[in-house]
């Protein structure tokens, strides 16, 4: 076997991406785009329905946001990757 292989690839192909980094932001940008709406939305014009309601669509609008926007950070960062190594 090659020396050249690494031990864990996947742990080396997420740390290139920088996925964990990607995460924070993404879901950090979904929480305050969540909290931004159900402010603007829900709560400063008054609502007739229970709370947990919108509780619940605030917690799969930030999950389903903050997903979208942690594939779309490492899709660049994956990108900018990949053009470095044409470079070199």
């Amino acid at each position: 076997m090659s020396q050249n292989v690494p031990e864990r690839p996947r742990t080396n192909f997420a740390a290139a991406l920088n996925v964990r980094q990607n995460a924070i932001r993404g879901f950090t940008f979904a929480v305050l785009f969540t909290i931004a709406v159900l402010a603007l939305f829900v709560f400063l014009p008054g609502t007739t329905r229970p709370t947990p309601y919108y509780v619940g669509l605030g917690f799969v609008l930030a999950s389903s946001l903050g997903a979208l926007a942690t594939t779309v950070l490492t899709l660049v960062s994956a990108y900018r990757l990949a053009q470095e190594e044409e470079v070199t």
